[in-house]
């Protein structure tokens, strides 16, 4: 069930209407309509894997409990590891079993060793990386005591499977979430006006923008062999708005539906795209993956408190750590690796701080400057994105070089060609209405709101109509 969908149409007003109407008497009677939703909304994806979803919430809601009893070292360590190892022996299973036994075969072979892998027939579970990483940031909380078990087991379940976010984020935390959801909530009228307008911006995201520029990155990259390096530039152009306006549209619908249930998520994106650095950039883009890491793993690591070696080898690790955790392929961990290099030059420099306030420009040198590092580092991300797109290492290198060796700049005509120059317009005006709204959460909010409203809802049935409601990406995540 996409949040893009028809079907999700008619499940969404129907839980709301028996969450504010009907199992409203009290928080536990909320908290139950909402968890029920939200089995049955996975369920929809695949209900064998519901069990897998269930039986992490118990894994961990025992365990944090069995951590904060433990009267010994000992005993706390034995219930946190257990805990960590289990989550993450299923994430291994699931996710990168596959990739490792086939890596590992395929290094045999290069040494003139035959083998014949085993390899798993399964499916994915949707969402098992964000799901597992709510756990084990609960656990880890409760192991360094920053804050307390939670004994009660519907609010921890709801904590875990709360349907806007269970199968791609926001990555929440205990600290944030669970308060929330351990109260009665009240209606707000004026929550509820504005989570419809961030659902219903990032549903433009999400079926004007990223819908269409799919339409011309597959068709490029899918035969890029015969693209020019126009063709070849749009593509990672395209890909780019896409996989932005993808996710970011699905956080915005996440974090709007949210809104009418009275719950606050963390925000996931802060317009990344008007960065002027890779390090800024990476404060604006997934947001709760970034900060996740920083947290768990790269503070625990030394962060940023030892000499440059240490520094160097924990950004390495982070990144690569990104990088695979977005799929068991090559191409991730490349991808992670590039976006280290280009975090390095900034690390060395001690400017990876800089760029901590809003971009503004005024007619002066200085604006332009700005405007270059933003060009620059859009580029850059860019460059990056062909690697996360393409199938194979190779490929990404193949498609870069004939970027450059390719040296035709004329209009090429695609097959499942729809608006042809208006795509081009259709992105120009997009990164306009975003660049007027990068103070504020979404654009459709504010002065004419209702009129931003209107024309965005008539994109969406314009434009929409064209879209063939593709899933999510990060949905593969």
């Amino acid at each position: 069930m996409f949040f893009n969908s028809l079907s999700f149409a008619l499940f969404l007003p129907a839980v709301f209407l028996l969450y504010w109407f009907v199992f409203n008497k009290n928080k536990s009677t909320q908290n139950l309509i909402l968890i029920l939703a939200s089995y049955y909304f996975y369920s929809c994806w695949d209900w064998r894997f519901l069990f897998l979803l269930v039986f992490s919430t118990f894994l961990d809601y025992y365990t944090g409990i069995r951590i904060e009893k433990a009267k010994t070292v000992t005993g706390r360590k034995f219930w946190f590891w257990l805990s960590i190892g289990i989550n993450l022996g299923f994430l291994g299973i699931f996710k990168y079993y596959n990739f490792f036994v086939d890596s590992f075969s395929q290094l045999l072979n290069g040494f003139g060793l035959q083998t014949s892998p085993l390899l798993l027939n399964v499916v994915l579970p949707v969402g098992i990386s964000f799901y597992t990483f709510h756990g084990l940031s609960y656990v880890i909380d409760i192991y360094l005591k920053r804050i307390k078990a939670e004994y009660n087991f519907v609010d921890y379940s709801l904590f875990v499977s709360y349907f806007p976010l269970l199968v791609a984020g926001p990555i929440e935390r205990a600290t944030h979430l669970l308060p929330q959801v351990k109260v009665k909530r009240s209606f707000d009228f004026e929550k509820a006006k504005e989570g419809i307008y961030q659902f219903v911006w990032g549903l433009v995201k999400k079926v004007v923008i990223a819908d269409t520029c799919a339409t011309y990155a597959n068709a490029i990259f899918d035969n890029y062999e015969s693209m020019n390096s126009l063709s070849l530039l749009l593509g990672a152009v395209y890909f780019a708005f896409q996989i932005y306006g993808d996710f970011s549209g699905y956080s915005d619908m996440a974090l709007g539906m949210s809104k009418l249930f009275g719950i606050d998520l963390l925000r996931n994106f802060n317009y990344p795209y008007f960065s002027r650095d890779i390090a800024e950039f990476w404060r604006r883009w997934h947001i709760s993956l970034s900060s996740w890491f920083r947290d768990y793993l790269y503070i625990p690591l030394g962060g940023s408190s030892g000499g440059m070696a240490m520094k160097i080898r924990n950004t390495f690790v982070i990144f690569l750590v990104s990088g695979f955790w977005h799929g068991a392929n090559w191409t991730f961990i490349a991808w992670g690796f590039i976006n280290a290099l280009y975090f390095l030059p900034l690390l060395l420099l001690k400017k990876n701080r800089s760029n901590m306030e809003t971009v503004s420009l005024y007619w002066n040198w200085s604006s332009l400057r700005i405007i270059l590092s933003m060009i620059s580092t859009f580029a850059l991300t860019c460059l990056a994105w062909v690697f996360f797109r393409a199938k194979s290492i190779e490929d990404a290198f193949d498609y870069i070089g004939r970027i450059f060796t390719n040296q035709s700049f004329l209009p090429q005509y695609l097959e499942n060609e729809r608006y042809s120059y208006e795509i081009i317009i259709l992105i120009v005006a997009f990164i306009l209405v975003e660049w007027n709204s990068r103070t504020q959460v979404e654009p459709i909010s504010g002065r004419y709101s209702t009129l931003k409203l209107a024309l965005s809802i008539a994109a969406i049935m314009a434009l929409g109509t064209y879209s063939d409601y593709k899933e999510f990406i990060y949905f593969q995540f």
